[in-house]
């Protein structure tokens, strides 16, 4: 079941966003000492990012974090690498004090990086997983019809051309033919093990997603109905993005 949260604009989805996560992470840090959590990325990401960090009473020390996925073959030097915008919205605030596990996207195999990752949360208790919905119903960049059954932890996946134009439209790119047409991602199944998902989703772009993933049935041509399975998906909504759904 998905926990429906409808807040005024972005400002206030990153504000929820980054509270819910916080008081996920001191919660894990109080009971075992350290916390795992999984970081998102893209327009959705902004605030709550920019709230997480200024978050009190974290050791940031004691907490791990894998992000969600990463363009194969982009340099961490390009502008919409997600390793560059994570390390100068997350890491370099927190004075890099964070473990983080980047996702090589320029790795020579990108499948032997895939497999490196799965290796490294394989067991892994995740505490908190922040996220979004992308204007496909995409969760991380499993696009449709995504891969509801792997297990793997991480996968190399074909980006459809809904998710390339959603990435141009959001000023990452200078036109289509940039966008690259391979990433490395985190599985649904994955996504789906953490303790808590914290999803951000403002716009009236992403109002048919958001349609879909709450009132739709679950089906890989909708990614993120998958959430409807989960015990601890909170999504948080302005009024843009909620604006189709048939219970505001």
């Amino acid at each position: 079941m998905i926990e429906i949260v409808h807040l005024a604009d972005a400002r206030a989805i990153g504000a929820a966003a980054a509270e819910r996560g916080a008081a996920a992470i001191r919660a894990a840090l109080a009971a075992h000492g350290e916390a795992t959590i999984v970081v998102a990325t893209g327009a959705s990401q902004f605030d709550t990012l920019a709230h997480l960090v200024k978050a009190e009473g974290i050791d940031w020390s004691k907490v791990t974090a894998f992000h969600l996925d990463e363009y194969v073959g982009l340099a961490v030097s390009h502008p919409a690498s997600f390793r560059k915008y994570l390390a100068e919205r997350f890491v370099a605030p927190l004075g890099g004090a964070v473990a983080f596990v980047p996702v090589e996207g320029d790795a020579g195999d990108p499948q032997a990086e895939a497999e490196r990752l799965g290796r490294l949360i394989a067991g892994r208790r995740i505490d908190v997983c922040f996220a979004g919905i992308g204007e496909n119903c995409h969760l991380a960049f499993n696009d449709p019809p995504a891969d509801f059954d792997t297990e793997e932890p991480f996968i190399v996946v074909a980006l459809d051309e809904a998710c390339r134009r959603q990435q141009l439209g959001e000023g990452w790119f200078p036109n289509l033919e940039a966008v690259p047409t391979r990433a490395i991602s985190m599985s649904i199944r994955q996504i789906m093990k953490s303790r808590l998902i914290v999803l951000s989703v403002p716009d009236r772009r992403k109002a048919e997603a958001v349609r879909a993933a709450v009132e739709g049935p679950i089906d890989p041509a909708w990614p993120a109905s998958i959430l409807q399975r989960h015990d601890q998906a909170v999504l948080l909504l302005d009024p843009p993005a909620a604006s189709l759904l048939s219970s505001r």
